[in-house]
């Protein structure tokens, strides 16, 4: 196959993958996929139509359109110059996927197996002048065995692509040439420390001149030139250059960066090297993360490679950018690259526009066993360092995510850190994203300190106590004194798939998932809900980001989140936990403005143990600023309304003026204010501002009446239960409210206030099942229980004592008045309130405990008055008939009925 020409052989573009040009095999029942998957779910029944070849959709990830997985030879003539005779010729591959072995006509030039950097090959001594055939051969099977669900190789996300990317040349350099500048900034002397690998080809040693010069903002501020020894192979050279005038360090806020200009000077040529740096210094003190010298918050998300177009990740810079910007726009300042490593031009976006890159080695397995990825890691993370070190924007290093192995990787992973950190002290090291915890880690990353985490389910504390604004994780964070804990993962909130989205996906891989979450809700006839399922869900959604953001920025000296994630993971069962899809493009319902009021440099807060109140209360609230902007605020001055649902002002007042040093969670001030004559029931909206500023946030709150009448009237039978008092009450022509005990009604579907963590598929069905609630807020039933279409934390209490009602069997045109939003793997019609004629009389049946403890719940207190005014009304005309046989089914024990 490495003669000179293949015969018969096809022809393909490259950059680019084989997929992508039609290449590899229809994906089916017996495609190789690269990742796991969940078996019990896969070979459930109703994925039967969808596992055969001719219909074939995964329900798990994005499809491409065609696969391959193994080797493929790529092959091509070059005419090289007599110009290059005796010079250093390179080739450089980008970004191959996976392993490429290199030969020019018959003689093998040898095989790399890097994931994150370019694949250089020396190709001196191969190509003469004239013409060669140039073969690589490129293997995207598992050649090292970093983990089948890393996504620097998985299906789950970017796709297992055959190819190359990005950057494709050969290069010819003097015989004596520039291999490689790292340069290390020295804040406290103004200073930059340049060190400087030579590379010799001639045989024989050389004198050399070496100049070195620093520019910013196209001012030179510092030059050297000094004589550089060469042997024959090459050699090292170190110069220290003093910057001229003040320092301009690189940040978030101000990402000034430098270029420094090294040229080689020698008999056999002379060579030249551009590199970009800023001056920065990444430190820790007890538990602070610092950047040149003040106390920075990381505002993360997840990236972990999803580019549903082209199944690999983008080499231009403007991809990046605008894909950082995205980012900055939501208020978040880094990224973590969750077991992979982004090309070049993401660093070069990231240093332009001032962010922070976490990055990983490709990596989410099993160290410390003696593998081969043990060695593996060690020459994926040297060369990471030597091809991206100089950029600011690379803040941290890790391993990967989620090690295991001996004592969870620890073993393995102590030394590795500590290598690392003496091997380059501009960034700070930790041992993997979720664990170990290790002593020699700058920092930690921790999946404790989060609101809901995996396996607690309903015990989560969004889904078992009252809503509030007063946790954080200060006792978690004080377990480690001499460690910065930046949040794992937190969120991992889903929405319903936006069907719409479908169209967008013109490359190579495409949404048969989505295809057939839209079959299952076809097939219950409530397709017709799709839209109004995604946004309902959609506002959950960001409500329980804000808790988990905001329970993070209250807390002292804590490290930072890194949310799973800002945009969706189309992966690992289909997790839509993002506020923007695959292609960082904004879902209908949160804008990144409103985004930003609860995830921001400088951002409002507001300690409150409760957020329903009834009228002979008072709000007692402590306003706190957690402030990670720029500079300090002198003079700052928060002024704070309760707005009623028209927003208008009610209450105000002022708090300050109060200088705010930048670096800080700042206490400012309380609120006090009693509500007694304010109108009730009704939904306020606390809100804060920061004058001068565009930091603001806000806080929905309830009141309600001390006191209403839940009786029944006369012509209104409560019941607890199907029975023959409640027939006959119907049969007479009267209504009944069916106020189930929710441990009574027959269910599989668990349902909490907050949305599905991940999603059931890929969890085991961890609960809760269910993305909330949606009603219309215009109908009379909820004419006196203040609500919004989707759920909100007047709901909390109430979906905590529930059960919902699976209403598959009911007539389908019924809808109930409050709707739960179902799993998109099992979108059953549900309901905690519907209504229905049964008999010659009415029925509205309410899953929801509104029977025990009243006095104590004013949620479930008003929420019975409105449903009992209701029935007393004209209004109460339900137009559909329910047989009460079929009511009776929805209990787990129904009452027969004669």
């Amino acid at each position: 196959w490495f003669r000179y020409a293949f015969p018969g052989t096809d022809e393909i573009q490259l950059p680019g993958s084989l997929q992508s040009q039609g290449y590899g095999d229809v994906p089916g029942p017996s495609t190789p996929w690269t990742g796991d998957i969940k078996e019990s779910e896969w070979n459930k029944s109703k994925y039967a139509p969808y596992r055969l070849a001719d219909n074939f959709k995964m329900p798990f990830w994005l499809q491409p359109e065609r696969y391959y997985k193994g080797a493929a030879w790529y092959q091509r003539t070059v005419v090289i110059p007599p110009s290059w005779r005796n010079r250093h010729i390179t080739l450089l591959l980008e970004r191959p996927h996976w392993e490429t072995t290199v030969w020019v006509d018959s003689r093998k030039v040898g095989s790399e197996n890097y994931l994150s950097v370019p694949h250089v090959y020396d190709l001196s001594d191969s190509l003469t002048p004239g013409e060669h055939c140039l073969t690589i051969c490129v293997d995207n099977r598992e050649v090292v065995d970093v983990g089948i669900n890393s996504h620097s190789i998985s299906d789950h996300t970017q796709s297992n692509w055959n190819g190359i990317v990005g950057i494709l040349e050969l290069r010819a350099d003097p015989a004596a040439w520039i291999e490689d500048v790292q340069v290390y900034p020295d804040m406290k002397n103004g200073a930059a420390n340049v060190q400087v690998r030579l590379g010799n080809r001639t045989g024989k040693a050389l004198p050399a001149e070496l100049r070195v010069e620093i520019a910013c903002h196209g001012e030179r501020v510092g030059s050297v030139t000094r004589p550089a020894a060469m042997d024959s192979a090459g050699g090292r050279a170190e110069v220290v250059i003093s910057l001229n005038g003040r320092v301009k360090p690189w940040d978030e806020f101000n990402p000034h960066l430098y270029t420094l200009k090294t040229r080689l000077q020698t008999k056999v040529g002379n060579d030249e090297a551009i590199t970009v740096f800023g001056m920065r210094e990444a430190t820790t003190e007890g538990n602070r993360i610092l950047l040149n010298g003040r106390h920075v918050f990381m505002r993360g998300t997840l990236e972990c490679c999803i580019f549903p177009k082209t199944g690999y990740p983008p080499t231009d810079i403007d991809s990046w950018k605008r894909l950082v910007s995205r980012c900055k726009a939501h208020g978040l300042n880094h990224i973590r690259f969750h077991s992979w490593c982004p090309p070049e031009a993401a660093f070069i976006a990231a240093d332009e526009l001032g962010f922070y890159y976490q990055v990983e080695c490709a990596s989410w397995a099993g160290v410390g066993n003696g593998q081969s990825v043990d060695g593996w890691l060690y020459d994926e993370a040297d060369a990471i360092l030597e091809a991206y070190g100089n950029h600011p924007s690379f803040m941290f290093l890790a391993y990967g995510n989620e090690p295991a192995g001996p004592e969870g990787g620890a073993v393995y992973l102590r030394k590795w850190v500590s290598h690392y950190k003496q091997t380059d002290p501009r960034r700070l090291v930790t041992s993997g994203s979720g664990w170990p915890h290790i002593e020699q880690s700058d920092f930690h990353v921790s999946p404790a300190p989060r609101i809901q985490g995996w396996g607690q389910e309903l015990k989560s504390r969004i889904n078992s106590q009252p809503p509030e604004t007063m946790t954080d994780y200060r006792d978690f964070v004080n377990r480690y004194p001499n460690h910065p804990v930046i949040a794992h993962e937190i969120g991992q909130w889903c929405v319903y798939p936006n069907f719409d989205e479908i169209n967008k996906y013109t490359g190579v891989l495409k949404p048969k998932n989505f295809e057939i979450f839209r079959d299952f809700l076809d097939r219950k006839q409530m397709l017709d809900q799709a839209h109004d399922f995604l946004m309902a869900s959609g506002k959950l959604q960001t409500l329980c980001y804000k808790e988990d953001i905001e329970s993070a920025l209250r807390t002292p000296n804590f490290g930072g989140f890194q949310l799973l994630d800002l945009h969706d993971f189309p992966g690992q069962g289909t997790a839509l936990v993002g506020v923007l899809d695959p292609f960082w493009d904004s879902k209908p319902y949160v804008s990144p403005e409103a985004y930003r009021t609860f995830c921001d440099a400088i951002v409002p807060l507001v300690r409150l143990s409760k957020r329903l109140f009834t009228s002979s209360e008072a709000l007692s609230g402590q306003v706190e600023v957690s402030h990670f902007g720029p500079a300090d605020l002198t003079d700052a001055t928060l002024q704070w309304q309760l707005l009623d649902a028209e927003g208008r002002a009610l209450r105000q007042g002022v708090l300050g003026p109060k200088t705010l040093s930048a670096g800080d969670l700042h206490p400012i001030g309380a609120i006090h204010l009693p509500l007694f004559d304010l109108p009730a029931p009704a939904q306020y909206t606390l809100t804060l501002t920061i004058e001068k500023t565009r930091a603001c946030n806000n806080w929905d709150i309830w009141i309600y009446p001390d006191a209403v009448n839940t009786e029944a009237s006369n012509d209104i039978r409560m019941a607890e239960t199907v029975d023959e008092s409640c027939l006959s009450h119907l049969q007479n022509g009267g209504k009944v409210l069916l106020a189930l005990n929710p441990a009574r009604v027959k269910t599989d579907v668990q349902t909490g206030f907050s949305s599905i963590f991940w999603n059931t598929a890929w969890t085991g069905g961890q609960a809760p099942h269910t993305l909330g609630i949606l009603c219309d807020p215009g109908h009379p039933a909820l004419a006196e229980f203040p609500t919004e279409y989707h759920s909100n934390w007047q709901w909390s209490e109430l979906l905590q004592q529930a059960a919902v009602l699976e209403m598959d069997a009911l007539p389908a045109g019924l809808r109930p008045i409050v709707q739960v939003v179902p799993d998109w793997f099992e979108p059953k019609r549900l309901g905690l309130v519907f209504e229905a004629n049964a008999g010659n009389g009415a029925i509205l049946v309410c899953s929801i405990d509104i029977i025990e403890n009243l006095p104590n719940r004013p949620a479930a207190r008003q929420l019975r008055y409105s449903l009992l005014n209701y029935m007393r009304s004209d209004d109460f005309k339900p137009k559909m008939h329910v047989d009460l046989e079929s009511i009776a089914a929805l209990l787990k024990k129904p009452t027969t009925i004669k």
